[in-house]
């Protein structure tokens, strides 16, 4: 019995593209994604890195890490730590130079991370009683970390 051959129809199909002109390719790992995407995702990385780095460092200053990256109604704190009678509401702040501006949160942010450790303050009362301040660690690459105790007051 002779062996069968492909049609020409049925060659052509398969070689045929199956997308139109212009149109992103999407691999099987998901949708193309974009500069920007990208670049966010880079960001949000960074922003971990730094984090960690923080609790490192403020662990090595003798502070006790009560919470990472706390959610709450009013929005996110990226840490609290206690040392002695004392909380620390510490805002991360990643730089990629020293210089960078920005360092210190805007005004909006301050009253945002205010309202954010009073809510936080309210779902834990036996934190109630101590001394709260507002913080920043600075992260910059190649650098100690920067800790400004009492960054602001609300």
């Amino acid at each position: 019995m002779p062996a069968r051959s492909r049609s020409p129809t049925t060659e052509a199909t398969l070689t045929k593209r199956t997308r139109r002109p212009g149109t992103p390719c999407r691999t099987p790992a998901g949708p193309k994604t974009t500069r920007r995407s990208e670049r966010g995702a880079r960001s949000y990385t960074r922003g971990l890195a730094a984090e960690w780095l923080a609790r490192q460092w403020l662990r090595l200053k003798g502070y006790r890490i009560v919470a990472v990256r706390e959610r709450t109604p009013v929005g996110e704190i990226d840490l609290v730590a206690r040392r002695g009678d004392q909380i620390a509401i510490v805002e991360v702040k990643a730089r990629p130079a020293l210089g960078a501006s920005g360092a210190m949160p805007g005004p909006r942010q301050q009253a945002r991370l205010a309202h954010a450790a009073a809510a936080f303050l309210g779902r834990h009362p036996h934190l109630a009683g101590l001394s709260v301040r507002f913080d920043v660690v600075t992260i910059v690459p190649w650098r100690r970390p920067r800790h400004l105790r009492d960054a602001w007051r609300p």
